[in-house]
């Protein structure tokens, strides 16, 4: 059983220890590529030696904040910790040799599997970023401005840049925090936010023009197919967070997005909802989770397949009238 800790506690134990490695989890965002990139930068102005694990899946929109921190060949760690993973199954494959032996694990997922040996679980925050915010203040007493750059990224890409319903006011707080440290704030929503490629363009184009709806219009369903990601010559950054596009629509409650991946067997399903629709419970019944707004699965089903089974389950999740 994982031992839980606190985030005074956390802290505590990584002032104890040394030699640490970082991992982030598939298909990276920028809560877990932030946190991370915080964490080791914090962990060596506190004069200890931390790496990141080299993730096969990063895109350029983030590799600037971990490059400088990848692990060289041979480096053995004496202790893993995990940031914003709520399960080993979300482990890149050059990951897993250390699933069973992760030291600790900070998350914020109430669907955590409690998988590490300890655990810094804080449920009810909005992102992991605050966390390591929480932790790297009680380690030190103060964040660097490149700190406060990665940590800014963390908490306004898991809130849409504060406007998903997951923003409380501790994220508010920590992201004023943040620029006061140095976080760049201007340049970094511009990036994030104000930013897009034609390619991510055409894609947006697509999923608008192809987008279905059920059940009165309280669910939207976005398919991105291996054709139109080749059609618009997307690739992964170009969807990035793209799975929030169909609750943009007035009166949806669900909006799903399907989109292919290696094979037409094999498909990544995003779930956003609005209250009272939990996107959790509703990916749970396929092997999921996440929060209660922002959840999501893999299965290896074709996309009519998906739709019909998720069908199905909405009709017990969405209100009756």
């Amino acid at each position: 059983m994982s031992i839980r800790m606190t985030t005074s506690e956390t802290a505590a134990w990584l002032d104890e220890r040394d030699n640490y490695l970082i991992i982030t989890h598939r298909r990276p965002d920028g809560d877990t590529i932030g946190c991370a990139g915080a964490l080791v930068q914090g962990l060596r102005e506190a004069g200890k030696t931390a790496y990141i694990l080299n993730n096969p899946e990063i895109t350029p929109r983030y590799l600037r904040f971990v490059e400088n921190y990848w692990a060289p060949d041979g480096y053995e760690p004496e202790y893993t910790i995990s940031v914003d993973i709520a399960s080993c199954d979300l482990f890149t494959e050059n990951a897993m040799v250390y699933k069973d032996h992760v030291s600790l694990c900070i998350d914020h997922h109430p669907s955590n599997t409690l998988y590490a040996k300890t655990t810094c679980l804080v449920d009810a925050s909005a992102t992991c970023g605050e966390i390591i915010y929480d932790i790297l203040i009680a380690l030190s007493g103060s964040i660097s401005a490149k700190s406060a750059e990665s940590l800014y990224v963390a908490v306004t890409t898991d809130t849409g840049c504060f406007a998903y319903a997951n923003t409380t006011s501790n994220t508010l707080r920590t992201a004023s925090l943040l620029i006061e440290a140095g976080a760049p704030s201007a340049a970094l929503n511009k990036m994030l936010f104000r930013t897009k490629t034609q390619q991510r363009i055409q894609v947006e184009g697509i999923i608008y023009t192809n987008l279905e709806f059920y059940y009165g219009g309280k669910v939207a369903i976005a398919t991105i197919t291996k054709e139109t990601m080749e059609f618009a010559n997307a690739i992964e950054d170009d969807v990035d967070d793209i799975a929030s596009l169909p609750m943009v629509v007035q009166g949806v409650l669900a909006g799903i997005t399907i989109r292919e991946m290696t094979s037409a067997q094999d498909c990544k399903v995003s779930v956003r909802t609005a209250t009272p629709v939990n996107a959790h419970a509703i990916s749970e019944n396929f092997g999921g989770g996440g929060h209660a707004m922002a959840a999501g699965f893999t299965i290896k089903k074709t996309i009519p397949e998906i739709k019909e089974a998720l069908l199905e389950t909405l009709r017990n999740h969405l209100p009756k009238t």
